[in-house]
């Protein structure tokens, strides 16, 4: 069987990052997508696919919005579509004329997804924002008695609390629709994404009995002897003796692995430990251990890792190795990523496949 969105028509409106990774899952997953790029952005000539993992997967078609005929081109596609999502700032996309109102007049049934970072009211709806932005405002960045975290290095706001839980939102939408036979705008707010993220697992830690993990020895990275690091994550008591063990350290009487007035010592032996090897010396130690350690790769060599090797979680797009379609289903066939499209490759044929050729001639569209 295909990808199991497959059949499902997507439009997406160009411009937003959050955006263009949620449609990317929804692509990834075996839908349609098609995106609406900007008229201005089409080049003079076909160029080479481009190496974008966020574009991949989809169609491009030019519009310009600004044109008379611009917004009728895109609310033609609406009607044929299932699903829409834009990242504008609030009131963007209403200011075009294609905001959820007259979307939905022209197709009832469709699901209007919007990421935005506040969200589309209250008083910070339209102001900017960054990652670090929300993940200082949900608590992410706050470490009890230090000076606040360093943000990670991925857009954990913007990807994880904003594009993910608009593809949950737009997948729960078309199952209420297949109930209900009514779409529904879906407000996905980066802020509020990151809330459930961070402030519901920093709850959790504060349940008596659980441990907190910050500054760690058991959880934390080492460096080794040729200046490469391990990453550590013995948490459990039983998976903290077998690291001791491993390192050699068994034997020796050290403090106990949740008393943290020893934790100094203890993240000194264990760096001792590790500084006494090569990181590939180590990771055959550890190869068949449940001590959770695993080298720490730059991102170029995370797709020569023997088990998303043999799992082939990475595949070739456009020349471009790239994370591969996640999840995997049991009777859906994975899909293959086409590489990512220049704005306006595909205007004739799109609109063609969605029976909407008949502005091919208009002003208001262009292509290649």
């Amino acid at each position: 069987m295909p990808g199991p969105l497959e059949g499902v028509r997507v439009l997406e409106i160009g411009g937003s990052v959050a955006a263009a990774f949620a449609a990317t899952v929804l692509a990834d997953l075996g839908a349609d997508v098609l995106r609406i790029d900007r008229a201005a952005q089409v080049p003079d000539a076909p160029v080479e696919p481009l190496p974008d993992p966020l574009a991949r997967g989809r169609r491009s078609v030019a519009v310009d919005l600004k044109h008379a005929d611009g917004p009728a081109v895109v609310l033609d596609l609406v009607a044929r579509a299932d699903v829409l999502i834009e990242g504008g700032r609030p009131g963007s996309a209403e200011k075009l004329g294609i905001g959820p109102e007259i979307c939905l007049q022209r197709n009832p049934g469709l699901v209007y997804g919007r990421v935005t970072g506040w969200g589309q009211d209250g008083p910070l709806a339209r102001r900017a924002g960054h990652d670090i932005t929300f993940l200082g405002v949900t608590g992410a960045l706050s470490v009890p008695g230090q000076a606040p975290a360093t943000p990670p290095p991925y857009y954990l706001s913007s990807f994880a609390g904003g594009a993910l839980q608009l593809v949950i939102g737009v997948q729960a939408a078309l199952l209420e629709r297949a109930r209900s036979g009514q779409g529904q705008v879906v407000d996905a707010a980066m802020v509020e994404g990151t809330a459930l993220l961070s402030v519901l697992v920093d709850q959790w830690r504060k349940t008596p009995g659980r441990v907190t993990v910050v500054d760690a020895p058991f959880y934390t990275t080492y460096e080794c002897a040729d200046g490469r690091f391990l990453s550590v994550g013995s948490v459990e008591p039983h998976f903290y003796r077998e690291l001791l063990d491993k390192l050699g350290l068994g034997d020796l009487d050290l403090p106990g692995q949740y008393d943290e007035s020893g934790w100094p010592l203890l993240t000194e032996k264990i760096g001792e430990a590790f500084r006494s090897r090569d990181s590939t010396e180590w990771e055959k130690v550890f190869a068949d251990s449940d001590a959770c350690v695993a080298p720490v790769l730059a991102p170029d060599e995370v797709a020569g890792h023997p088990h998303l090797q043999a799992r082939e979680s990475f595949v070739d797009v456009g020349g471009q190795h790239q994370p591969a379609p996640a999840p995997r289903f049991s009777r859906s066939e994975r899909v293959t990523p086409a590489p990512a499209p220049y704005a306006g490759q595909h205007t004739a044929s799109a609109l063609g496949d969605w029976g909407v050729d008949g502005w091919t001639d208009s002003g208001a569209v262009r292509g290649v």
